[in-house]
């Protein structure tokens, strides 16, 4: 009988192991903290530490994407079958000496392998999260494991995204959809701690209601363009402001939005035109205008709302963070900490109006009651 070749399963075991250490002092701390809390307040503490390491997550994910690490560790689970860079030097030197600005450097493969780490760490609070709605759901009425069971799901999903960024090589859909579900976990966690701290909503004008909602979704619609220019490497196909390339309005070629392709090619197979890279940083800085306007306008509403007061304050705040940081990245030739920081604006953007839609709804319609005329 021939041998039989197993997969080997030493590196995912591995990276659980250290994904539970990440994990052991985030616990830890809860644990010791809200030992005496209700079953409530302390499944709102540890939502809002994954939340707030969630954010972290997502911070550091933007820093290897835009670091060229994302293949830092061309394979997956692990790097090069071993668990941590360490395993793996000889087969990192090798690729290193072989193209020293390539995708494989040690640097970038402890970038790419620490991310892993830390997706790991968040994977597991987010399991230890809907363990423990399940085993409270009985002595607290007010517990629900459904949300953080199908959150726990939705990470499972961002996972396996996270894998094909890997095994698909930087495949832009996949690396934007990676993205997209990244940020959609912060969306899903700042809800859940809204429902666990059980305040009432607050009625806010249905004008305004709407338009956090069209906000919202407008919101979600540049994440997306936004990530679209960034897989594809499109933020210096306009390197000029408030023109692109010296034209108000450039010449499109929209091969660059065919979704199912490589990076780097079209459809067809043959190599994107630089006027494709350039359409879809356009669209993406075109759309920009309409998402701001909407979000400031939301903003300036929110401060005159009790309760909300807040809320505004950081959508105006963070308006001008992502249009600072969004120059910054054309006429500065995209620097590291500005490109981290727009990622970082757009998620906690996402967060602030998940806070602002769950704790409030569209007041009711009354109309005054007509009084009778008098008789004549």
């Amino acid at each position: 009988m021939g041998e039989v070749d197993l997969y080997n399963l030493a590196p995912v075991f591995q990276l659980m192991a250290v994904g539970l250490a990440v994990a052991a002092v985030p616990l830890g701390w809860w644990l010791w903290q809200q030992r005496s809390a209700t079953p409530s307040g302390r499944l709102r503490a540890l939502t809002l530490i994954t939340l707030f390491l969630t954010f972290d997550l997502v911070l550091f994910g933007a820093f290897t994407r835009l670091t060229d690490s994302g293949l830092g560790c061309p394979d997956w689970p692990g790097c090069y079958g071993s668990a941590t860079p360490i395993g793996a030097k000889s087969e990192i030197s090798a690729a290193q000496t072989a193209m020293p600005t390539g995708p494989v450097t040690h640097g970038k493969a402890w970038i790419e392998m620490v991310h892993r780490y830390l997706a790991t760490g968040v994977g597991v609070l987010i399991l230890t999260l809907a363990s423990m709605t399940w085993w409270l759901r009985r002595a607290s009425r007010g517990v629900s494991p459904w949300w953080p069971t199908f959150t726990l799901v939705w990470v499972c999903l961002q996972g396996a995204f996270g894998a094909l960024t890997v095994t698909m090589k930087l495949f832009p859909a996949i690396v934007t959809l990676h993205l997209m579900f990244g940020i959609g976990l912060l969306a899903l966690l700042m809800a859940q701690a809204v429902r666990y701290d059980g305040a009432g909503s607050r009625p806010l004008p249905a004008a305004l209601y709407r338009g956090l909602w069209a906000g919202f979704a407008l919101l979600w619609l540049q994440i997306a363009l936004g990530g679209w220019v960034s897989t594809n490497y499109a933020v210096l196909a306009c390197p000029d402001f408030p023109t692109c390339n010296g034209q108000w309005v450039p010449e499109m070629n929209w091969q660059g939005f065919s979704v199912w392709r490589e990076l780097g090619y079209a459809p067809d197979g043959q190599l994107l035109p630089f006027v494709a890279l350039s359409s879809i940083h356009f669209v993406h800085r075109s759309a920009a205008w309409l998402v701001l306007a909407v979000l400031v306008w939301c903003g300036w509403r929110l401060r005159l709302q009790p309760g909300l007061r807040s809320a505004g304050q950081w959508l105006l705040g963070l308006s001008a963070l992502q249009f600072a940081t969004g120059l910054s990245n054309v006429v500065l030739g995209w620097p590291l900490l500005a490109a981290v920081l727009h990622t970082g604006g757009a998620a906690a953007m996402v967060i602030t109006l998940t806070w602002a839609l769950s704790i409030s709804r569209a007041e009711a319609f009354s109309r005054s009651p007509i009084s009778p005329r008098p008789a004549a």
